[in-house]
């Protein structure tokens, strides 16, 4: 990977991942990562609106929609073409990481760890 394109870290993966239906807010990333990991990876609040910032910055998500709820703002983030693209490319590259070890792994008769 280029500094241009370095890897996700697991949470941003799995808020992209989270986006990939479209809109959520940020109580909605939390859970569909939650969900998609089957409770392995819970994301702190502070760390989701901490990568959130971030990969707005880099053009990986963008905000969408706000709305009220309980006299608070809701904002939904949606997945850019760009952060379409990242995602897209990590997940190929920890596809080819694991063919490697899974690889190996039939070789020797071994169980994958």
């Amino acid at each position: 990977m280029t500094r241009r394109n370095p890897p996700l870290t697991e949470p941003q993966y799995f808020i992209l991942a989270a986006l990939m239906d479209g809109p959520l807010h940020g109580y909605g990333i939390i859970k569909a990562a939650e969900q998609a990991t089957d409770g392995r990876l819970r994301i702190a609040v502070g760390t989701l609106y901490g990568a959130l910032e971030r990969m707005e910055r880099a053009g990986l998500v963008a905000p969408g929609d706000e709305e009220i709820v309980h006299g608070r703002a809701r904002r939904y983030y949606r997945l850019t073409e760009d952060g379409t693209q990242a995602l897209g490319r990590e997940a190929l590259r920890m596809q080819q990481a694991a063919a490697v070890v899974i690889g190996r792994s039939r070789n020797t008769g071994a169980a994958p760890a």
